[in-house]
């Protein structure tokens, strides 16, 4: 192999191995995204499961700034309904995307690899 050929398959290389990298940090920061989410999906499973304790007639207060503001009961339990429906779905397409992740850090991982032993095959001879 010319020293131009071995220079293009270290930059291809190289271009594989910042890919590679750039889709470990995406997972990472998602990974991070669906913790912060799991937390949030449990702390609206918790407080729905309170407001299913609570009687029709119960009183319901919520905090906005430093202030306590009565809300009706049925709207503030179809408000956690629907946080917990909206935190669900971003689980699942954290998780989505988390799998597509995989496949591709696969692909490239065998890129480099194949590329690497190329140059290393190069280098021996």
């Amino acid at each position: 192999m010319s020293e131009k050929a071995q220079t293009e398959k270290r930059a291809q290389l190289e271009k594989a191995t910042m890919a590679l990298q750039e889709l470990r940090n995406e997972q990472t920061t998602l990974i991070e995204n669906r913790q912060k989410l799991e937390s949030q999906l449990q702390e609206n499973e918790l407080v729905d499961a309170e407001f299913k304790l609570l009687s029709n007639t119960a009183r319901v207060y919520k905090m906005i700034g430093p202030v306590l503001v009565p809300q009706d009961k049925l709207e503030a339990t179809a408000n956690v309904e629907k946080r917990l429906e909206y935190i669900r779905d971003e689980v699942k397409r954290i998780e989505v995307r988390l799998e597509q992740l995989a496949k591709e850090q696969q692909a490239k991982s065998t890129d480099a690899y194949k590329l690497q032993m190329e140059l290393q095959g190069v280098s021996q001879a």
